[in-house]
């Protein structure tokens, strides 16, 4: 007779478990999606016909063919790219792959209030943000609060993530296209 008594004192309290707002809490939260994933990409290789605003080469619109194919299976949501050509050039194939408009965002926006303006935005979905040399490594270390290394201005396939989990904490992931 005791087992059974025991068998249902456990079941009563793993079922008052269950239902703790703590846990369920933390299953809304992953269940309205506020884990959130950041790509951002330094525009592809540039023209050097010695303007303000090149546009890429052909090695440059083949960097990008290649990431829209890369990111062509991942649920991408939203775009955003600086008003330069070179950038708009790099994210066109991969907004038109998923049927997105290019959101224009300034470059010369505080990192801390770009990242900002993206998580509050984006919860629970994924991004794809492409810059520049010197903005790329800011925003990814704003959106991460981590230390992310520089960009030299020769590098042109640095594919840096940044996953955000639903209670807040970030995963920094770099790699190559």
């Amino acid at each position: 007779m005791k087992l059974p008594l025991t068998a249902l004192s456990c079941l009563l309290f793993l079922s008052a478990c269950a239902s703790s707002p703590r846990v369920a809490d933390s299953v809304a939260r992953v269940e309205t999606g506020a884990a959130m994933t950041f790509i951002l990409v330094r525009h592809a290789e540039k023209a050097a016909d010695g303007s303000n605003d090149p546009p890429l080469t052909d090695a440059g619109r083949a960097r990008a063919q290649a990431l829209a194919q890369r990111l062509s299976p991942v649920p991408v949501i939203a775009v955003y790219t600086t008003a330069f050509q070179r950038t708009r050039q790099t994210a066109t194939p991969t907004a038109q792959e998923h049927g997105l408009p290019l959101i224009t965002y300034d470059a010369k926006q505080p990192a801390t209030e770009f990242a900002a303006l993206l998580r509050e935005r984006h919860a629970g979905q994924t991004v794809l943000v492409v810059g520049h040399s010197n903005t790329v490594p800011d925003s990814a270390a704003a959106l991460c609060a981590c230390q992310v290394a520089p960009m030299s201005e020769a590098e042109y396939d640095r594919l840096t993530t940044v996953r955000v989990d639903a209670s807040g904490r970030a995963v920094l992931e770099v790699g190559r296209q």
